[in-house]
């Protein structure tokens, strides 16, 4: 059974009540112990407050970003905007809620609710006022100390099981990006990972035909 707790949200004392284990190279974020909430918990939270919402379990989207993260984020959502002027598909970038239902269930009952950095939707019936429901075309995630694990753990899984075609994961600290792609068995290849510094060729999408990002000038916008 789902616990709601109304307007309270998970709120700092959670975050000092549980933090994930295994915080060996980079921190997790903290996450609501032994609770599980639904959007229909999450939308009357406090809008100073950061949270997504995977299966239920809410984890903090707390410290704000930083500079170097907006940097690539801000380019790349530039960069597919500019390529999708006069194409059906629009981008939006973080925070943007994007609700991923199991099923035919009320928005109010969907308890995975997630702010990818960037994200594109080629389906405009699934785009909503307070922002989109179903899977994305393509998603871009930047990695920050305290996104890392779930954006290439909890995320991937959950993006692969609702059918995101395309995932790219920026690695801002180790200057790569990782693309997977969604195969026929509805699974994520092993992604296709490129270092600028290994190899300066354009990366391009196989969701987008004809965008390209040149991962060189890419990782020089966030210097």
């Amino acid at each position: 059974m789902i616990a709601r707790r109304g307007i309270q949200s998970p709120g700092p004392a959670a975050r000092d009540q549980y933090i994930l284990e295994g915080m060996s190279n980079m921190a997790d974020p903290a996450r609501a112990p032994l609770e599980r909430f639904t959007y229909g918990d999450y939308r009357r939270w406090p809008d100073d407050e950061r949270w997504e919402l995977i299966d239920g379990m809410a984890w903090s989207m707390s410290p704000a970003p930083k500079r170097r993260h907006q940097s690539l984020a801000g380019t790349i959502f530039s960069d597919l905007a500019n390529f999708l002027r006069a194409k059906p598909c629009k981008v939006y970038i973080s925070p943007f809620d994007v609700l991923l239902p199991d099923g035919e269930e009320p928005d109010d009952d969907v308890d995975s609710v997630v702010q990818p950095d960037v994200v594109v939707f080629c389906d405009r019936s699934k785009l909503t006022e307070a922002g989109a429901r179903g899977a994305p075309d393509l998603v871009v995630e930047i990695l920050s100390p305290s996104t890392s694990k779930k954006d290439q753990h909890e995320k991937l899984s959950l993006y692969e099981r609702h059918g995101v075609r395309e995932y790219w994961v920026v690695d801002p600290g180790n200057r790569s990006i990782r693309v997977l792609h969604l195969g026929l068995d509805r699974r994520f290849d092993q992604g296709e990972l490129r270092a600028p510094l290994d190899d300066e060729s354009p990366i391009a999408s196989r969701v987008l035909d004809g965008f390209a990002v040149d991962p060189k000038e890419l990782f020089a916008s966030m210097d």
